[in-house]
């Protein structure tokens, strides 16, 4: 076999290797087939979504631990909970993210927009308290939507669930600009999943009420 045969064939595996294994775990990272294929809120307002993702993770508290921290959620608010020093680096936040729940940041309501730094902002679609978040907008032809959903499992574990899904124009483009989203969303979206069942698991130890003022 020639050095070009080997090279494509090297290249053929590694694509096959992204294709069938890696894409799978960015799109579906801890979600049951179920979750994957429920129905959520806001999957509606993104039909035939060329871009659609379900992560999820179990957290050993109620969701009204979990959802002040969703609620509060953005740039001088409470923070993405994700890698902080990448979100400062590119400018979507300019502070750590918070470690306690901020009773000024409780206040969020449908049509509100969750500042992001230098980003757009999330615009807020349904707001249903300790069930679902969601947002979503469109900007350069890209319509997208964002939800975050709690799903009890007993009195004392619920599942948090996010979904991601987008419509992009078919271009050359956005296809290469999708190569190199898919796995940067995974990496922030599973640290921010993983951050919130830290801060949510905290506030169930201590066995306190936490304080909701919710649309």
């Amino acid at each position: 076999m020639t050095t070009t045969g080997v090279t494509h064939f090297v290249l053929t595996g590694l694509g096959l290797i992204y294709g069938l294994a890696l894409r799978r775990w960015f799109r579906c990272w801890g979600a049951t087939d179920g979750e994957i294929a429920r129905v959520m809120p806001g999957d509606a307002d993104v039909p035939g979504a060329a871009y659609n993702t379900t992560l999820a993770v179990t957290v050993n508290a109620q969701p009204s631990a979990i959802w002040p921290w969703l609620v509060q959620l953005g740039y001088r608010r409470g923070g993405l909970y994700s890698y902080d020093w990448l979100d400062r680096l590119f400018g979507f936040l300019d502070a750590p993210s918070a470690e306690r729940i901020l009773p000024e940041c409780q206040g969020l309501e449908v049509g509100d927009v969750i500042p992001v730094g230098r980003g757009r902002g999330f615009p807020v679609r349904i707001l249903d308290p300790l069930r679902i978040l969601v947002m979503g907008g469109e900007s350069n032809g890209v319509h997208w939507v964002w939800q975050l959903g709690l799903y009890p499992i007993d009195d004392r574990r619920t599942r948090l669930v996010s979904r991601n899904r987008g419509q992009l124009p078919r271009t050359i483009g956005s296809i290469l600009f999708m190569c190199l989203l898919e796995p940067a969303a995974f990496i922030m979206t599973r640290r921010m999943l993983l951050g919130l069942k830290r801060r949510a698991e905290a506030i169930a130890a201590t066995g306190k009420r936490v304080a909701m003022n919710a649309a």
